[in-house]
């Protein structure tokens, strides 16, 4: 069973960077596609950022140029660099898991940019 922990969520002001973790356990994490997801209050779940099992990214058009999604196999973990954060970032930010077994969700982290 795949097993996902986020961490580095937390309040930052606009324009302040966070970097986000998400480890990954029970799976062969090199042959997974990893991805982040947000949902804020009231809205649906949307894709932020996608990486593929060869390193191939993807992002919302929101969020390009502003944040980078990366993974290191060596240590089950990929991470998403935000930078330039505004207020309409705030959300749960959800690690995702895909592999030919199917979809895994972490619990999610809280990410608030306010002033």
């Amino acid at each position: 069973q795949v097993q996902l922990v986020e961490s580095g969520g937390g309040l930052v002001q606009p324009g302040g960077s966070l970097r986000l973790s998400c480890a990954a356990s029970g799976s062969i994490f090199s042959i997974a596609h990893m991805a982040w997801y947000r949902q804020a209050p009231g809205k649906q779940r949307e894709l932020v950022a996608r990486i593929t099992n060869g390193g191939r990214t993807n992002y919302v058009d929101s969020v390009k140029g502003r944040f980078t999604i990366s993974r290191d196999n060596a240590k089950n973990t990929v991470y998403l660099q935000m930078n330039s954060l505004k207020p309409e970032d705030t959300a749960v930010y959800y690690c995702n898991h895909e592999n030919i077994r199917g979809v895994s969700w972490g619990r999610g982290t809280q990410v608030t940019v306010s002033s």
